[in-house]
């Protein structure tokens, strides 16, 4: 999950607000803790299985991936596609100010603890912020704002008390002013549009669809083929991306998706993508 030493995410910094630079994974400034903390299931996505708290036999000394450039073809494609949200430069540069697992073993438990909380945390943020930046959600804009400094606050919390953190308590508070944000963007579009929230659509036929402003939260479209289908201000947050042949269509607008959903997709020079995010380069 680690890159050799530059981050993976593939989000133009250029393009994005100063709160969410500091959500783009910076691999350089971690200690390889999603190749650590996390547990691997060998499957279509990982050639291994790997315990939580163990390193991945691919991590080099100095936090690297031995075979980043490799990683598709050698069966770890979960690791193409993963992303922090800039959540392990934080808890390795700001939360234990540089010194590793490896200088400091006794940090190691509580560290591999504290990264997935944290980098659920990241993810929220960077939803919240991208939220503020869409001009039809204006009227919760002061409620999005109160939440997103909440919710930063709580990155910076002790670490002892952020392992231990209640975080689908917080998810769902975000997700209420998420929804909210939703339904008000996809109002300002005419007509009757699309609900197709948590749907199982995988291998679903959508060539050319019409889904200009759906919602398809959480929805699982793994292997779909969306060629040519029109997903303009469509809410893609959680959607299951995976393998879906996304050739020719247009995204333009759409929100809350993010650079690890594309990274999954499969799409092509065709493809028309929201502000802020990048052409996977395997496309």
């Amino acid at each position: 999950m680690g890159s050799t030493r530059r981050s993976p995410c593939g989000e133009d910094p250029a393009a994005v607000t100063e709160t969410r630079l500091n959500l783009l994974a910076d691999c350089s400034s971690c200690f390889g803790l999603c190749c650590v903390a996390l547990p691997f299931a060998r499957s279509a996505d990982f050639a291994i299985d790997k315990e939580a708290g163990r390193p991945c036999r691919n991590l080099r000394q100095d936090f690297g991936c031995g075979i980043h450039q490799d990683l598709r073809t050698r069966g770890f494609t979960g690791c193409t596609v993963y992303d922090c949200f800039g959540a392990g430069q934080h808890l390795s540069q700001g939360t234990f100010q540089g010194v590793s697992w490896r200088e400091d073993p006794k940090s190691g438990a509580l560290m591999f603890r504290a990264f997935p909380v944290l980098r659920q945390l990241h993810e929220l943020v960077r939803y919240l912020d991208e939220a503020l930046g869409l001009a039809a959600a204006a009227p919760v804009h002061p409620e999005l704002r109160a939440l997103l400094t909440e919710t930063e606050e709580l990155t910076e919390l002790p670490v002892e008390q952020l392992a231990e953190l209640d975080v689908p308590a917080q998810r769902a508070k975000v997700n209420v002013l998420l929804l909210r944000t939703s339904e008000l963007v996809r109002a300002q579009l005419p007509g009757r549009k699309r609900d197709r929230r948590g749907a199982d659509l995988i291998g679903a036929k959508l060539r050319g669809a019409e889904l200009r402003g759906a919602d398809l939260r959480g929805a699982y479209l793994i292997a779909a083929d969306l060629t040519g289908a029109d997903l303009r201000q469509a809410d893609l947050i959680g959607a299951d991306l995976r393998d879906a042949r996304l050739a020719g269509a247009d995204l333009t607008g759409a929100f809350f998706l993010t650079q690890s959903q594309l990274n999954a997709a499969k799409g092509d020079g065709a493809t028309r993508l929201p502000d802020g995010l990048v052409r996977p380069a395997h496309w």
